[in-house]
This record gives C-alpha cells, structure tokens and sequence, in this order.
C-alpha cells in the first residue's frame, strides 16, 4: 500500500512539471528556423525574419520561448493587433503586405515556438 502511494505521489509530481524550462537561444539558431509551409516561410522571409533574427532589433527573437512567453500571455489577439497595427519598432502589419489576419496568427505561433 505505501509503494502505491509513493509511486502515485511520483505520478502527480512529474505530471505538474509539465515541459522543461524555456532557455534563450541565439540568433543564429532562431535565424536557421523557417515555417514547413512553403507559403508562410516566403512570407516569413521576406517580412518577419530580417528583424525576428537579429538581437539588437529589440524584436523577440523567432524560437526563443524566453522572450516569446511574456508576449503570449498576453493572448494571441493582443500579438495579433500588434502585427497588424505596429507596436514600438515594428510597423503596422510588420512590412507583410501580403499577410492576412490569418497568415499573421500562424506567423506568430512560429515565432513564438507553437507551430
């Protein structure tokens, strides 16, 4: 009985750690990532990654959940008016001038690391 209590304490613990802590990445690691869909990733080519790579832009690199956690919490319509209407350094609709409101929400669950 008290081993079917330590190895359901064992169960519930690892259960509430869920995934590993998110660690920041470089920007040569975030700038070797690309969406698989071929449409999104020419969009993402030509509009996001020129400043979503590149650390001294003050924009979250594309990949690092460290950076993109804080953002996502505030809920994926707030990041969605943010690219479509500019927020600090990033121009309305982030220079994607092809991008619908769409293409925007899968864009940023790239970046953001949940594609």
């Amino acid at each position: 009985m008290r081993t079917l209590a330590i190895v359901s304490s064992a169960l519930v613990l690892a259960a509430c750690q869920g995934q590993p802590p998110a660690k920041p990445i470089t920007p040569e690691e975030s700038a070797s990532l690309k969406p698989v869909d071929a449409r999104l990733a020419g969009l993402y080519e030509q509009a996001c990654k020129s400043c979503h790579t590149v650390a001294d832009t003050g924009a979250p690199l594309t990949g690092d959940r460290v950076q993109w956690d804080v953002r996502w919490k505030k809920g994926e319509a707030t990041l969605l008016n943010s690219a479509i209407n500019g927020l600090g350094g990033m121009p309305a609709g982030g220079q994607c001038f092809a991008c619908s409101p769409d293409d925007y929400k899968a864009l940023i669950a790239f970046m953001a690391g949940r594609e």
